[in-house]
């Protein structure tokens, strides 16, 4: 299997406790399972104000497209947002119905890495929780929530007042966010999203996903630019491509 693993400048220490044992803290790091989106930023955002040392960020994408899969990002976007969060990147290329296992396959190499447990950006949804909260146990690591349980149109807000900023890259041609394809995550979108009903504003049943490209832990703006709108399995995709337009050589 193929692991690709970029390696950034580590982003500042936050500060613990005051007294934390200086051990202590180098032994406690973490890492954050993310596809680029906002809920996973903000998880990552809350998780360093708290005093977690988040110093790898884990991604599964799709080994035959090398996309994020639902999100329809490009490996390559992701690994540029890891350089501007200054945190080394680990991709790992699922096969067709290979999730578990390379999902399990991660969470050892996490372990031998010395990683003390893995940080989510779920908010609501019960099973998935515990899906991942059972293998993320069962492999020796901590399992951390910090977005779990708040309002939905609240962490939407807070993406907002926490001056991150998202671009909707993907919506589920089923439910009822597909007007917001392409559109800057700002107030103006909550807003609209808020008041419209069976719509959750996080998005967490799926009707959308987005690509976080600037915020106040970014070094700097993740450049991009946009390709043409895709539809696969469901979903209508805004295909973001580098600013330069040169893609990776196994990229799609």
């Amino acid at each position: 299997m193929l692991i690709t693993v970029k390696r950034h400048v580590c982003a500042a220490r936050r500060p613990l406790t005051p007294g934390t044992p200086d051990r202590y803290i180098r032994d406690m790091a973490y890492a954050l399972m993310t596809s680029g989106g906002k809920d996973a930023v903000l998880a990552l955002d809350r998780a360093q104000r708290a005093g977690h040392e988040v110093t790898l960020l884990v991604s599964l994408y799709d080994g035959t497209t090398s996309r994020i899969r639902f999100h329809g990002l490009r490996k390559q976007l992701l690994n540029m947002q890891a350089d501007a969060l200054g945190i080394e990147s680990l991709a790992v290329p699922v096969p067709p119905g290979g999730y578990e296992p390379v999902f399990n396959d991660a969470l050892r190499n996490l372990r031998v890495r010395g990683l003390t447990g893995v940080i989510f950006g779920n908010i609501s949804l019960p099973d998935v929780r515990a899906w991942y909260e059972e293998r993320v146990v069962a492999a020796g690591l901590e399992h951390i929530e910090p977005l779990w349980g708040d309002p939905a149109v609240e962490i939407a807000w807070e993406v907002v007042e926490r001056g991150f900023r998202a671009l909707v890259v993907s919506v589920n041609l089923a439910e009822r966010a597909t007007s917001f394809l392409g559109r800057e995550f700002d107030a103006d979108l909550v807003t609209q999203m808020s008041v419209i009903d069976h719509l959750d504003p996080a998005g967490e049943r799926g009707e959308y996903h987005t690509f976080v490209f600037d915020g106040p832990d970014f070094a700097h703006t993740v450049g991009f630019t946009r390709g043409q709108e895709i539809e696969h399995d469901g979903h209508r995709y805004v295909d973001l491509l580098p600013p330069n337009g040169t893609l990776a050589t196994d990229g799609h």
